[in-house]
């Protein structure tokens, strides 16, 4: 990714090799479900601290795993190390409930774990995404096994270490490699009672397809094209910074990005300005430096791809107002690096291909608007719907603004700021389930109801 080298070759899981991991996931299963909530969060609590311990080191291979600048792997291991200690915290407070029938009689209710859960990840947040799901998976009482995407292959697997270390029973976070094929092998097997993916659309169509044939619940947390409202009462300074937030994390290859901006006419041309000039100074190179703001693209099919965007978006045409070439860095060692400067288009309108379709890339369209309800009805106009913003001073307009839009994750006056405290994931085709959050704990378990009987049975009879 930072210099186009192969860091390391690693083998497909095949057939076999998914079902020796789903064997020895189910083994350590009936130990891990059979242990007391507090015993499973002393275990999580423990993998936390370690991960919190190495964040520096984890950080640098996620950065080297990515290409991502280190200063933003580090605030993914943090976000990382905070999700297993907010679900450590809600293990031992796992509960069903008693519910008085007639004449003594009650019922109560049971959370039960699954089984066998399957992580598929992305390559944008290899670790980040691994600790999402395995956090609340582990924390419920299930076991997992986890596929990394085969770009970002390496850091999940010092999370199957840590989480050895941290006292798991053997097995019970297993890690496999490999590409559609070997997801296929985990989608179909019989063992497997859930399957959580992150990715894209098309894949995700495929996994509840798969899924669908033995019945299993999924969790889809897919691709977006979301809107980003500026209106002219925001704080200008603010709505900018947000912007780039939206727009320029992780090289632009990030689902929630808010890529269509819509800016209120009146301060088009001053936001615009600002956003030009700022984008324009950002840092952009070798990822392992610490003013690097902006690292390299995931490959070179990828980096293709996001240039033929910003050229077909000239072609419809769009305005490109700074960016969207490649860039070569001064160091030889990475002049074969998948770089590209971050590009900000003007001039574009609602059917253009930039703004219908996730680009995945480092690419912000402004579009402008005239008022609140025009801009809410085109910012709805996708079918995606997985996050939306809003930037005014004006509270009442703000939670108006959030209310109408149809997507699962709103920001007001921030973008990008994903707490694990909050639920995360989508609306129509953006996906279903939640992570992060007590709504995940709901995708991770299953209501067993139990109804007791204190006098004779009545028969009809």
């Amino acid at each position: 990714t930072c210099s186009g080298r192969v860091i390391s070759k690693l083998i497909c899981s095949g057939e076999k090799e998914v079902d020796l991991a789903v064997q020895s996931a189910k083994a350590a299963f009936k130990i891990w479900s059979q242990m007391s909530g507090m015993e499973r969060s002393r275990v999580l609590l423990e993998a936390a601290r370690i991960i919190r311990e190495q964040r520096e080191e984890i950080a640098t291979l996620e950065t080297i795993n990515n290409g991502k600048s280190i200063f933003e792997a580090r605030v993914d291991i943090d976000i990382s190390w905070q999700c297993l200690e907010y679900y450590a915290g809600l293990a031992g407070s796992l509960a069903g409930e008693h519910i008085q029938l007639p004449g003594g009689s009650f019922g109560y209710t049971r959370r039960e774990p699954l089984g066998v859960c399957v992580g598929i990840g992305a390559w944008n947040y290899p670790f980040q995404i691994a600790c999402w799901k395995s956090a609340p998976a582990l924390a419920c009482g299930n076991a997992m096994v986890f596929k990394p995407s085969p770009f970002t292959p390496i850091s999940v697997v010092r999370l199957a270490e840590i989480f050895t270390e941290a006292g798991v029973p053997k097995g019970l976070f297993n890690v496999v490699q490999g590409g559609a094929t070997t997801g296929q092998f985990l989608c179909h097997h019989p063992d497997v009672a859930k399957i959580s993916f992150t990715g894209s659309v098309p894949t995700g169509v495929k996994i509840m397809e798969m899924a669908a044939k033995g019945i299993k619940p999924i969790t889809l947390e897919l691709g977006g094209k979301s809107p980003l409202i500026i209106f002219s009462d925001c704080a200008l300074e603010n709505a900018v910074n947000g912007a780039l937030m939206a727009n320029f994390l992780t090289q632009g290859e990030v689902c929630c990005n808010g890529t269509r901006v819509f800016v209120e006419r009146k301060i088009l041309d001053a936001f615009t300005k600002e956003v030009v000039k700022r984008t324009q100074k950002i840092k952009v190179g070798d990822p392992l430096l610490e003013d690097t703001r902006m690292g390299a693209l995931i490959n070179r099919p990828h980096l293709d791809r996001v240039q033929g965007f910003i050229k077909q978006a000239k072609e419809q045409g769009a305005e490109v107002l700074c960016g969207g070439d490649l860039y070569v860095p001064d160091d030889p060692k990475l002049k074969n690096g998948y770089y590209m400067r971050p590009c900000v288009l003007g001039n574009c309108t609602d059917d253009m291909t930039c703004v219908k379709e996730e680009i995945f890339g480092p690419v912000m369209s402004i579009l402008p608007f005239d008022t609140e309800e025009e801009v809410l009805e085109r910012a709805n106009n996708t079918k995606f719907g997985l996050a939306g913003g809003v930037f005014t001073r004006d509270i009442q307009k703000a939670h108006r603004v959030v209310a109408a839009l149809k997507a699962g994750m709103c920001f007001i006056n921030n973008y990008n700021i994903s707490p694990v405290e909050l639920p995360f994931g989508g609306y129509k085709a953006s996906g279903f389930g939640r992570e992060n959050g007590r709504a995940a704990i709901e995708y991770y378990s299953q209501l067993k109801t139990v109804c007791v009987e204190m006098g004779d049975v009545e028969s009809v009879f």
